[in-house]
C-alpha cells in the first residue's frame, strides 16, 4: 500500500512536471508528501504491536495511530501553506487527492482483482 502511493506520488510529480515546469512538480511533490508522511506514520505505529491475545490493546493502538495520522496531516498542511507556499495548489491538492484515494486500489493490489 505504502509502495503504490509512493508511486502515485512520483507519477503525479512527474505530470506536474511535464504540464508546468519545476512549480508544478515541486507543488504535486508537496502535495504527495502531505499525505505519504502521515501514512508512513500510521503504518509504523500499527506495526508495532502485533494482535492476537492483545486485541484491545492493538485496537486502542490503532485509533492512536490513527490520532497521530490525523495531528500529523494538519500540521503538515499548516507547515506547507505557512512555511513554504505552493506556488501551484491545483497540483499540490491533485497530488494529496490521488495519493489519498489510492486505498481504494486496494483490492486491486492485494488480490489482482476487486473484492466481491
Amino acid at each position: 500500500m505504502l509502495l503504490a502511493q509512493c508511486i502515485s506520488t512520483l507519477l503525479v510529480t512527474g505530470l506536474g512536471g511535464l504540464l508546468a515546469a519545476r512549480s508544478g512538480a515541486a507543488s504535486a511533490l508537496l502535495g504527495g508528501l502531505t499525505c505519504l508522511i502521515p501514512s508512513l506514520y500510521f503504518a509504523w505505529r500499527v506495526g508495532s504491536v502485533g494482535g492476537g491475545r492483545q486485541a484491545g490493546r492493538f485496537v486502542a493502538n490503532v485509533y492512536r495511530a490513527e490520532a497521530g495520522k490525523f495531528g500529523l496531516t494538519v500540521a503538515l498542511f499548516a507547515v506547507v501553506f505557512v512555511a513554504v507556499p505552493p506556488s501551484n495548489p491545483i497540483f499540490f491538492f491533485v497530488a494529496y487527492v490521488a495519493v489519498l484515494f489510492t486505498h481504494w486500489l486496494a483490492p486491486w493490489l492485494v488480490r489482482g482483482g476487486p473484492a466481491p
